[in-house]
C-alpha cells in the first residue's frame, strides 16, 4: 500500500483506465471523449489525497484514500 500511497498517479491511470473499459463493456457510450471524461473525473475523486501536517518532529505528508481506514503517514 505504501507503494501505491508514494505514487498515485499510478493509482489515477489505472482506475481511469477500469473506468473506460467499465464504461465500454456495461453502458456503450458512443462518444469515446465523454466516456473517458467522466472516467478521468471519478479517478480523480477517488485517487488518494496528500497532505503536509506539522508536528513536533517536523513535516510529515498524510495520505488519505477512500478505501483506506487509516491514512498512511510518510516521513
Amino acid at each position: 500500500m505504501k507503494y501505491l500511497a508514494k505514487k498515485p498517479f499510478v493509482v489515477v491511470f489505472v482506475l481511469t483506465l477500469s473506468f473506460i473499459f467499465l464504461f465500454d463493456a456495461l453502458l456503450n457510450i458512443e462518444n469515446s471523449m465523454i466516456g473517458a471524461g467522466i472516467s478521468a473525473g471519478l479517478a480523480v475523486i477517488l485517487s488518494p489525497r496528500k497532505k503536509k501536517i506539522k508536528t513536533q518532529t517536523g513535516e510529515k505528508t498524510q495520505i488519505t484514500w477512500v478505501f483506506l481506514k487509516a491514512p498512511i503517514f510518510l516521513n
